[in-house]
């Protein structure tokens, strides 16, 4: 089992949810309208919806109900994130085929080469979500500090810190992935030569031919029946 192949996996799938709950998330971009504690708004935008509550309680959320009459920059961080998100999931589902820890996904060599088909998947997910946030943040950044933008000015919300945070953890487990194909390249096999069967005679010549290690010098003494008498 590949400690490095465990954390990886626990970075991607991570970075996943990540993903989900940012592109499902409401509070792209917040502000809030307080003259008081007790009368204080305040206004979420997300990708799907734009939502509304109060210090009372009261919170209501309507959605954008046609796409054609959403601003162009919304569009595109809907795509990217989507985008993300299924990278993601196919990243994870290869990604455990491609453990060394699973019985499934054939031979080390096929495995290997799902781990780094995962790694891949997983660093495009996060370069999709990474630019989607990017652009929403950007366009909020834009607005807060023009002064010729005399419309409700908003900053950034939760949901594209949440967006980062999973774009970070999906690239980091991609790049693990990846560098774990060379760990198992580098692990070395231990090669066994065979020589055939010994024979027993062979054995015994091999005994015999060494004997000569151990005989003392001197005269040999050779024993009779009569010397026993």
């Amino acid at each position: 089992m590949s400690i490095a192949q465990i954390l990886a996996l626990v970075c991607g799938v991570g970075g996943f949810g990540a993903l989900v709950a940012a592109t499902t998330s409401n509070e792209w971009k917040v502000t809030t309208r307080a003259s008081s504690v007790i009368t204080a708004t305040w206004v979420y935008q997300g990708l799907w919806m734009n939502c509304a509550g109060n210090a009372l309680g009261s919170f209501h959320c309507r959605p954008h109900f046609t796409i054609f009459k959403v601003e162009g920059y919304i569009q595109a961080c809907r795509g990217l994130m989507i985008a993300a998100v299924s990278l993601g999931f196919f990243g994870s589902i290869f990604a455990l085929f491609g453990m060394k820890c699973t019985k499934v996904g054939g031979s080390d060599k096929a495995k290997a080469k799902l781990a780094c088909l995962a790694g891949i998947v997983f660093i495009l997910s996060g370069l999709c979500s990474m630019t989607g946030c990017s652009l929403y943040a950007n366009k909020i950044t834009t607005e807060f500090f023009d002064p010729l933008f005399m419309e409700q000015k908003y900053e950034l919300g939760a949901a594209l810190f949440i967006g980062w945070a999973g774009a970070s953890l999906c690239i980091i487990g991609g790049v693990i992935f990846c560098f774990s194909i060379s760990d198992n390249n580098k692990t070395p096999r231990m090669g066994y030569t065979y020589n055939g069967p010994t024979s027993v005679t062979s054995s015994r010549t091999k005994y015999h031919g060494g004997e000569g290690d151990f005989k003392t010098t001197g005269p040999s003494k050779q024993f009779d029946k009569n010397a026993y008498v």
